[in-house]
This record gives C-alpha cells, sequence and structure tokens, in this order.
C-alpha cells in the first residue's frame, strides 16, 4: 500500500490493488485500528470511516483537498495513467 503522505501521525495511502476495474482515484486514512476512505473526485467526499471522531474526519477532508493534486499526481504514477 503506496503511502502519499502523512499528517499528524495519520497515514494516507490507497492500496496497490484498487480493483478491476480500477476504482476512481481515493485515499484511505490510517492510525492504529481507526480507518476510512474517501473519494477524490469530483470532491472530496467520505466513503467509510471506522473509528475516526467527525471532528477528525472534517480536518481530514480539509487535508485532503490541499493535498488532492499530489494524491492525483501518486495515483497516477503508481497506475500508469
Amino acid at each position: 500500500m503506496p503511502k502519499v503522505f502523512s499528517w499528524k501521525g495519520i497515514r494516507f495511502h490507497f492500496f496497490s490493488n484498487e480493483g478491476y476495474p480500477l476504482e476512481p482515484i481515493n485515499i484511505h486514512a490510517r492510525k492504529g485500528a481507526n480507518r476510512a476512505k474517501f473519494w477524490i473526485e469530483p470532491a472530496v467526499i467520505l466513503e467509510h470511516n471506522y473509528g475516526f471522531s467527525s471532528k477528525e474526519l472534517n480536518e481530514f477532508r480539509k487535508v485532503i483537498e490541499n493535498k488532492s493534486q499530489l494524491i492525483k499526481e501518486k495515483w497516477n504514477e503508481r497506475f500508469n495513467i
């Protein structure tokens, strides 16, 4: 699972096998047993959450929006798009 970036101890990554056909661009957030998944396009939207608070998820959304270009670049690089 390629790490894209870390923020406040949270690992943001995607999986090397994101389905067939390939899922739309997304990013996973993980810290310990807590995890969440966000779609990136057309807007940053929470897909699922296990353990993070609403406050944390709102912070993640803002960070992901700010890092969306980096996420897209890493995704395209990983999947040769």
